[in-house]
């Protein structure tokens, strides 16, 4: 399966956060063991990924897996738990009774509630007993239910919520909504200008806070958002829409975003 080109989210439960916590996180999820036996049919599958630079937590309530982050593969035991950052292409190898609990942030997120700065997790797969109690993880995985462990990690992430609004991090998320609002269409120049700093100034607060430059995320989200966009209406699809020059503007743009071509899969 691949994302955007394929509805992955059929096979997961999802739950957004509390208000406390929802500038930060994006949702909790967890695999949907009757739903992935409907939609894959007792077969191994994979899941795609493309970069979206939003620090994940897999915690693992079942079988172990592979996962493949930069072209590095990687075996994660049934009893491991693993954070990523997406800042590539991610790919999980699964098993059909696969079952994995998420908690994903925005970029930033991590760094706002735990103090864990995200671009030192680039290209990394890390051990999240490094990160989180082992008691709470053990819990997780000794309640039944999806809404017990949702509470569980909830109340965990708000025990240790600074709740203190970053100046690094507002900016860039202040940056990142300037740009969504505006068509997607804003240069740094022009955001800067836009924001009353510099073009030094943002490119410093972006690799501080997400660990890429603003050029490089704002062409990862409006490829991810152009795309969704294609995908879910081809016929009304125009790039222009996107801040894109013409449909080749648009294909190149796919094809740094995904590592293929549009044709490469059925749409």
């Amino acid at each position: 399966m691949v994302e955007i080109f394929e509805n992955i989210r059929k096979i997961y439960t999802f739950t957004t956060p509390c208000a406390e916590l929802a500038e930060h996180i994006e949702f909790f999820s967890e695999s949907s063991i009757e739903a992935t036996m409907q939609h894959i049919a007792g077969q191994k599958f994979s899941v795609k990924m493309f970069p979206s630079w939003t620090p994940t937590f897999y915690i693992n309530l079942g079988e172990p897996y592979e996962i493949a982050v930069s072209n590095k593969h990687y075996f994660v035991n049934a009893d491991e738990d693993i954070l990523i950052l997406r800042n590539s292409i991610v790919e999980r190898y699964n098993t059909p009774i696969d079952n994995i609990f998420t908690v994903k942030f925005y970029p930033g997120g991590l760094e706002a509630v735990l103090n864990i700065k995200q671009h030192l997790l680039i290209d990394k797969v890390v051990n999240l007993n490094i990160i989180l109690p082992a008691r709470l993880l053990h819990n997780i995985k000794l309640v039944k239910t999806f809404d017990e462990r949702v509470k569980l990690m909830q109340d965990f992430l708000l025990m240790n919520y600074r709740n203190k609004q970053d100046h690094y991090i507002k900016f860039v998320k202040d940056a990142i909504d300037n740009y969504a609002a505006n068509g997607l269409e804003f240069n740094n120049r022009e955001l800067a200008e836009k924001m009353f700093t510099t073009s030094k100034t943002i490119n410093r607060y972006f690799n501080n806070v997400i660990g890429t430059s603003p050029k490089n995320y704002f062409s990862i989200m409006r490829a991810r958002t152009a795309l969704t966009g294609y995908i879910n209406g081809r016929e009304q699809f125009t790039p222009f829409d996107y801040g894109y020059y013409d449909m080749s503007h648009f294909y190149k743009d796919v094809v740094k975003f995904t590592g293929q071509r549009l044709g490469d899969n059925a749409v």
